[in-house]
Formats: C-alpha cells, sequence, structure tokens
C-alpha cells in the first residue's frame, strides 16, 4: 500500500504563499456596502460550451440541445438556449478575479434569477454590488453577500444571483 506524502507547512509560510498568489486589495476589508463592481472582462457563449456543459451536467431539456426540433418550431424559441446553469457559471466566474481571489469557501447562491434568453454566441458581461458585510465566527475572515448580475453584449440583463461568500481578512503585519 502506497502511503500519502504529509507537508507540514507553517501559519507563516502558507501566508506567504497566499500573498505570492492572490490579489492585493480584494480581502474582506476591501469591500463596503453599496461598492459596485464592473468587471473588465467578458466572454462569449459558444455552441461547443452549451453542448458540453449540457452533456455533463446530464440535462435532458431538448430546448438545450435537439437543433432539430427548435427549427420546426417545436420550441418557444427558433434556437437552441443555453443552459441556465452555464450562464450561471460563466456569469460567477466572470466576477472571480475581483471578489473571490481571497476567499475561503462560497457559502451560499440565493435568488437566481434567469430573465433573458442567452444563444450561442451571446457575450456575456458581470457586475457585483455588495449588499451586506459582516464579520463570521473565525478571526481570518469576514463574510459578504454580492448582487452578481449577468449582462448581454445588447446591455439587456439575463441572470441575476446573490452570492454569500467568507473572504479571508488582511494578514495582520508584524
Amino acid at each position: 500500500m502506497k502511503k500519502c506524502l504529509v507537508m507540514k507547512i507553517s501559519k507563516e509560510e502558507m501566508e506567504k504563499i497566499f500573498s505570492s498568489v492572490t490579489g492585493k486589495s480584494n480581502y474582506f476589508e476591501d469591500f463596503n456596502v453599496g461598492d459596485v463592481i464592473e468587471h473588465s472582462r467578458g466572454r462569449t457563449v459558444t455552441e461547443m460550451d452549451n453542448v458540453m456543459f449540457t452533456l455533463l451536467t446530464m440535462n435532458t431539456a431538448s430546448i438545450h440541445f435537439n437543433e432539430d426540433m427548435m427549427k420546426k418550431g417545436k420550441g418557444i424559441f427558433p434556437e437552441r438556449v443555453v443552459y441556465g446553469g452555464l450562464v450561471s457559471s460563466i456569469v460567477i466566474g466572470l466576477t472571480s478575479e475581483d471578489i473571490s481571489e481571497n476567499a475561503i469557501c462560497d457559502l451560499g447562491y440565493y435568488n437566481a434569477r434567469h430573465s433573458t434568453p442567452v444563444f450561442h454566441g451571446d457575450t456575456l458581461y458581470a457586475r457585483s454590488e455588495v449588499l451586506e458585510k459582516r464579520d463570521s465566527d473565525r478571526e481570518d475572515a469576514g463574510i459578504v453577500k454580492f448582487k452578481i448580475t449577468g449582462i448581454n453584449q445588447k446591455g439587456e440583463t439575463v441572470v441575476e444571483i446573490e452570492r454569500e461568500v467568507l473572504i479571508r481578512k488582511r494578514p495582520k503585519q508584524k
């Protein structure tokens, strides 16, 4: 039987590792209620993205993968609609660099609303608003609740999600 190699790293060594790979301005202290962050990147959704995600998640809704059905007018839309789980994932991913680089974990996603369908070739952008900020039971982290809005290239809101994140506090200087 093989044994796992266990590395013991001191708290100081871990802090050094974290500070070299995460941003300098997205700690708990850097967020204030009412702040709005316009995330700089956009992401165009491809047919491959939708097909792969639909298959990987075992989604059986024909509206996401049956082009023939859609073309024959048997669906609500004239073409396949991008699966909402993928839309949410892309939009949340677009926020990561700015709001979750120092996250310890996601505590929850709430009140997701898909308001406009997304189609292959649409480009998604994201905006985050800080709704709440509070201390946690951990000395080294606090909780921030965001309202994340996904917007398409036409400026239409496609999804809104509330996300609660446990975020590291800025390391204390010695």
